[in-house]
Formats: structure tokens, sequence, C-alpha cells
């Protein structure tokens, strides 16, 4: 049997090491592409920043993802429309808000931010990011819910995700911009005055 066969009849075997497997790779790229965006290239990528949304994408989010929708296919079981209504319904309001804290939380915490600032960076970013996801996400959900097997939903997610982290990491740098922007202002600000006097 070779290494492939192996790792598909171990991913076929645990759906969650098979979302943990496509998080570590869809989530780096997702930092990639939003950082070629900005105008980076090979030479100039952030390659911590990759491996922060890696380790993120497949140690937290893929399992809590999997947690998720093993829970709500226990509760609600089947691939009906009114199943995936109740799914996607409960999944707007419980699980994406979770999500989104999570990643503007932890992320800042990766990259070294005090408790402070982690808490104010979720505090100033969910809401905004909550509505773009709230237009998007229940339809990916419904058909997540209601066209693909339970064992493909949290690959089928990832892939859907691509986007999705793609635009959360081009908010999470957006933020550090205009922190940036500020602080260079303020110096600026305080240089004039400290010449004048």
């Amino acid at each position: 049997m070779g290494v492939y066969s192996k790792l598909f009849t171990i991913f076929r075997k645990y759906p969650l090491l098979r979302g943990m497997a496509s998080y570590s790779i869809i989530w780096p790229t997702s930092s990639l592409i939003q950082q070629t965006v900005e105008g980076k290239n090979f030479e100039t990528y952030d390659w911590r920043r990759c491996a922060r949304y890696g380790l993120y994408g497949s140690c937290y989010v893929a399992p809590t993802l999997y947690s998720w929708l093993t829970i709500a296919n226990v509760m609600w079981p089947g691939s009906s429309i009114r199943a995936g209504i109740i799914k996607t319904f409960v999944e707007t309001i419980t699980y994406t808000p979770l999500a989104m804290c999570s990643f503007y939380f932890f992320m800042s915490m990766m990259e070294s931010k005090p408790f402070h600032e982690s808490l104010a960076e979720v505090k100033n970013k969910l809401w905004p990011t909550y509505k773009v996801g709230a237009s998007i996400w229940p339809a990916v959900a419904m058909i997540n819910f209601c066209l693909i097997p339970p064992r493909n939903r949290v690959p089928f997610i990832s892939m859907c995700s691509l986007l999705w982290t793609s635009f959360l990491a081009y908010m999470k740098h957006l933020d550090k911009e205009k922190v940036d922007l500020v602080k260079v202002e303020g110096t600026t600000h305080l240089l004039k005055i400290g010449l004048k006097s």
C-alpha cells in the first residue's frame, strides 16, 4: 500500500484530520493572497504571518468547525431543507460570532499583542466582519448542510473559506495599517509641537 493510499484511508476514516490538513494549506494560502494584493512578492512575503494562519487554521478552526458540524448533525439530523435552515440559523447566531471573535483575539495574541489590544481588536472588527459574513455564509451553510455528505463538510467549508479567509486577513492587516498610520501622524504632530517650543 502506497503513501497516497494510506493517507487516503486515514483521511477517509478521520474527517477531522482531513479538515486539519486542508486548513493547514488553505489558511496560509489566504494570507499569501492577501499579501499579494497588498503588493508583496516572494521576497517580501511575511512567512511568519503565513505560519500563524496555518497554525490557527489547522489547530483551532478545523477542530472547532468539526465539533460544531458534528453537534449540529446530531441535534438536527438529515439533509432536508428544514434541517438545513435550522442549522444555518443556529450557526449564524452562535458559531459564526464565536469564530470571528476567536480569529481576531487569538491571531492578535499570536502576534504578541497585549491582552487589552487583542480585546480591542475584537470589539472594533467583530460587527463589520459579522455583517459581511452574515450576507455570504448562510447560503454556503445551506449548500453544506443540504447537499454535501457529512464526511466532506469540513473540507467543503475549507475550500469555500479561501476567499473568506483572504478577506479576514485583509481586515486584520487593515487594522494594523490604521494603527501604524495613527502612530505616525501622532508622532509627526508631537514632533511639530516640539519644534515650535
